[in-house]
């Protein structure tokens, strides 16, 4: 069994005159310490990643980090703008045949994206609505995953931080 975990960044800056460049805008001390505890939850859960690919953008690449953080700090972490804004799903599926010996892969990326991915990778109609910082889990028979993949779970970022 393959599992592919989607996360969306955590809570980050607001736009504006402060962040003109949407790509710079950081995690807020908030966006930090939640994701810091979703990272814990998810290590409560007993995740362990072979790799997690994440976005290039300021806020994913921090949340990439602190997932890596919080799971143990051994996972290889890489940078793609595949799963920066706008980016295809199809092509992000072939970026991932290119990690053959992955069997648990995290992506980090943006709403509304992260939706449209979620919803190509299970076969459904309509996106998932991803909140700062939550997490769902595909499964694959194996990987590259060939959708449609079995939603195995989908959790709201309280819910990991409670754990």
């Amino acid at each position: 069994m393959a599992e592919l975990y989607l996360v969306r960044h955590g809570i980050a800056a607001e736009r504006g005159k402060e962040w003109p460049d949407d790509s710079k805008r950081p995690l807020t001390h908030k966006g930090i310490a939640r994701m810091g505890q979703v990272a814990a939850g998810l290590k409560d859960l007993q995740v362990s990643l072979d790799l997690i690919l994440t976005s290039p953008l300021v806020r994913a690449r921090q949340t990439a980090d602190l997932l890596h953080q919080g799971l143990g700090g051994s996972t290889p972490l890489e940078e793609t703008a595949l799963l920066a804004p706008g980016g295809r799903p199809a092509e992000l599926l072939d970026h991932l045949r290119s990690h053959k010996k992955a069997d648990r892969i995290a992506l980090v990326g943006h709403e509304p994206d992260l939706g449209q991915l979620a919803a190509f990778l299970i076969g459904a109609k309509a996106p998932l609505v991803f909140k700062k910082g939550g997490v769902c889990r595909i499964d694959f028979e194996k990987f590259p995953p060939v959708p449609p993949g079995q939603l195995h779970w989908f959790a709201l970022p309280r819910m990991l931080r409670a754990l």
